[in-house]
């Protein structure tokens, strides 16, 4: 009886435990959910480009609001918080155009695998990293590099 007891109480603990890890979820959105911070934002971001939807999160606590342009034929994917600052940007670009120590950086970290698409990331408006989707076989993954083309430390 004391066994099964305890049993139960561990399992209702455990569940506690994972819920709280539940990752967050985004959530396609219309331009009229946007908060007129985030509206503002937006509009600055998307004159010279096409708006091809938005996205909404709760990351850690955090609104994260989304949108995802088109801009001179590639994708450039804004993140900024409820306020309208631009937390993040993930912008496409082309593999060649890259520094030679990145293009070297990104050829290593993709060992036999053919290299996609590669965006720059950029935090708070400071070059972070390089990442791109590599492809071998049926497998996909996605590979960091630092501004320098060294691996990173922690992905961003």
């Amino acid at each position: 009886m004391k066994l099964c007891r305890n049993f139960v109480i561990a399992s209702i603990l455990a569940g506690f435990a994972l819920s709280s890890f539940v990752p967050a979820q985004e959530k396609k959105i219309t331009r009229e959910e946007l908060p007129a911070a985030v509206e503002k934002t937006v509009s600055e971001q998307s004159r010279s480009g096409t708006i091809r939807g938005f996205s909404k999160e709760i990351d850690k606590g955090k609104t994260i609001y989304e949108v995802e342009l088109r801009i001179d034929g590639h994708g450039k994917d804004i993140s900024m918080d409820e306020h309208g600052n631009i937390l993040e940007v993930e912008e496409e670009v082309a593999l060649d155009s890259l520094p030679a120590a990145v293009k070297e950086g990104l050829g290593k970290a993709a060992g036999t695998g053919a290299i996609g698409k590669v965006e720059s990331l950029t935090k708070n408006g400071k070059l972070v990293a390089f990442e791109a989707v590599v492809k071998n076989g049926t497998k996909r993954q996605e590979i960091q590099v630092g501004p320098d083309g060294k691996k990173l430390a922690h992905p961003e």
